[in-house]
């Protein structure tokens, strides 16, 4: 598809939580595994909390009360009113991300189709993350890309037995969906479809045999 130079894969998703406290006794309850604590992230305003399933992990990301409230808004919309509403009750898919090993060239090569590069620390972790320009409509559905300096995130954790079996797109604009995804080398990571609204899709195997379908909405 147009714009597709290599392949990219799908690094981790994303689960909003008003609090890392409620993140672990719904990743309990609701995975049967307990994460495990990551850290915060300076300057950003969060902290999170991780499960490994293999090559792909599980975040859980909240506001850190011990960070005051940073310059700009926290990432995956933590600081949207609709999605602080929504994870008051339960913790909630809101994105996930693609890793890449050559972001320079992909920024270069989408020039205004870009976004903001932002270089990010946790602990001895550290990644820039190439965040999507707001306004294409396209919401989480074509996702910040990251790329790793050094070990990844999913190296270093215990692997939990949870697996992502798949990940979905759904959009009305599905040409539009289909050209983001393939810019980003992500069109075999992702399974994108038209839908009545925007909507991602991500279905967990559990280690007792069940699975847990994700939805952003």
């Amino acid at each position: 598809m147009r714009g597709e130079r290599h392949m990219a894969e799908i690094d981790h998703l994303v689960i909003a939580c008003a609090s890392l406290e409620q993140g672990a006794e719904w990743a309990e309850r609701a995975l049967g595994v307990a994460p495990m604590p990551g850290g915060a992230h300076p300057g950003v305003g969060t902290h999170n909390a991780l499960l490994g399933m293999g090559a792909v992990y599980l975040e859980l990301i909240a506001p850190d009360p011990a960070q005051p409230d940073p310059p700009r808004p926290r990432p995956f919309g933590l600081d949207d009113p609709a999605i602080k509403a929504a994870v008051a009750g339960t913790p909630r898919l809101v994105a996930y991300v693609g890793r890449s090993t050559g972001l320079d060239a992909l920024s270069i090569r989408l020039g205004d189709r870009a976004g903001e590069m932002r270089a990010m620390t946790r602990g001895s972790l550290r990644w820039r993350l190439l965040f999507p320009p707001q306004g294409t409509g396209l919401g989480a559905l074509v996702p910040p890309m990251i790329e790793w300096e050094g070990r990844t995130a999913a190296e270093m954790l215990p692997d939990s037995g949870l697996r992502l079996l798949a990940l979905e797109a759904e959009h009305p604009d599905i040409a539009a969906l289909q050209a983001g995804l393939s810019e980003r080398g992500l069109s075999q990571a992702v399974a994108a479809r038209e839908g009545a609204a925007p909507r991602l899709l991500a279905r967990i195997a559990r280690t007792d045999g069940g699975v847990l379908a994700l939805a952003s909405g």
